[in-house]
């Protein structure tokens, strides 16, 4: 029974996909096929067999080393404050963020980290059935963040047509920044992080595929990414330390905000009608946890942490799903956390919006006018990524 539900609920993605599409005559099948039939090898390998468990482990393992180096710096600054035995989420959480920026820095200066991107975009392109830039711009945006990847591709924008700009931005929304992967795997379970990296990058392909499909024409195809500043080292290191932070007391901020006014917004709702806002946006999208293979007893609860994503961010809903405030089954703990991880939310729209109109006023409008579209795209990509999950443990 559960292989029909989730073979529905793809049907019920590539239908809404195909019924947003602004040109379906265009839309090749063939690569949308391959990648489908690529998520499913690679997150059967990741999630089921014990060579894709000693991968995630040491990638989990290597990360939980980079926490414990960061881990030093912030005993360093904040002494008591950040005890192991109470930990204070700034503190073991989001503080690392600075450390991870600085090492993503140092990779990038030391240009290990553009070939990566570039030739990881370059066998992309192969497959997907989409111009170089579209695929290193998926890559680029998985490891630099989706307003710096843009500062790499400034030199395009100019005479970029709308629908390329609009697969640009669907990989920056659909995927996220190498520099809080850390900070993910502290709430939830490595494995799922890293699955829905690797399904995002395949995921975000197939749904622009079918929404916005063009042709590249062989003379448009090219790929001119821009240099990066000359620095020294340490100018550099001291930059992205400072962006690290920046990103840490920003995303800070924003928790702040968002829980406060979901909390209260609940707590209006509950003396209003006597049922909680997130409980009835888990009632609205529950038929979308049904369909990705959560049990119909659990779907209100999980569907209150999507829509929780989707209108604030990942992190509240992985605060929730982690500290006990939703109980789910450890099926739909998988299937929720891989929806959970990507940038798919409103506040990504003024994000993305900002960071191209800081490069290119014009295209900047442009992207602020398809911005809901953008959103819709890249919820469908973690609703076809979760679903997918759904059918393989």
């Amino acid at each position: 029974m559960q292989y029909i539900i989730g073979i529905a609920g793809l049907a019920l993605v590539f239908g809404m996909a195909f019924i947003a599409s602004n040109d379906r005559k265009k839309i090749k099948y063939r690569p949308i096929f391959i990648m489908l039939i690529l998520q499913f090898i690679l997150g059967f390998l990741l999630l089921n067999t014990s060579a894709g468990n000693v991968l995630i482990s040491t990638i989990a393992n290597g990360f939980t080393a980079l926490l414990n180096c960061a881990r030093e710096g912030i005993n360093f600054v904040f002494g008591r404050l950040a005890n192991p035995d109470d930990p204070i989420f700034f503190m073991s959480v989001l503080m690392p963020i600075t450390f991870i920026s600085a090492l993503i820095g140092i990779l990038q200066h030391w240009h290990i980290l553009p070939f990566i991107i570039k030739y990881i975009g370059l066998a992309l392109s192969k497959v997907n059935g989409m111009g170089k830039l579209e695929s290193y711009n998926a890559v680029a945006s998985a490891i630099l963040g989706q307003s710096e990847v843009f500062i790499s591709v400034k030199k395009l924008l100019g005479p970029l047509p709308a629908n390329r700009l609009y697969t640009l931005c669907a990989s920056a929304m659909s995927t996220v920044s190498m520099s809080i992967v850390g900070a993910y795997m502290v709430m939830i379970e490595p494995k799922y992080v890293v699955t829905a990296l690797v399904l995002n990058l395949f995921g975000g392909f197939i749904i622009a595929s079918i929404i916005n499909p063009y042709e590249v024409k062989p003379e448009d195809d090219i790929l001119i990414v821009a240099e990066t500043k000359r620095q020294s080292f340490f100018e550099m290191l001291g930059e992205y330390i400072l962006d690290g932070f920046k990103v840490g007391v920003i995303v800070c901020a924003m928790l702040i905000g968002f829980v406060g006014i979901i909390t209260l917004i609940n707590n209006v709702f509950l003396g209003i009608i006597g049922i909680s806002f997130q409980e009835i946006l888990g009632y609205i999208f529950s038929p979308f946890a049904f369909f990705m293979g959560i049990p119909m007893s659990e779907c209100v609860d999980a569907a209150s942490l999507m829509a929780t994503k989707i209108v604030a961010n990942e992190f509240v809903a992985m605060m929730q799903l982690s500290n006990g405030t939703v109980i789910l089954s450890a099926k739909s703990v998988a299937i929720v956390s891989i929806f959970l991880v990507s940038f798919a939310n409103f506040s990504s729209i003024g994000i993305i919006a900002g960071a191209v109109k800081a490069l290119n006023e014009e295209k900047g409008n442009v992207v602020a006018c398809f911005g809901l579209r953008l959103l819709y795209g890249a919820t469908l990509v973690s609703i076809l990524n979760a679903t997918i999950v759904g059918l393989i443990i």
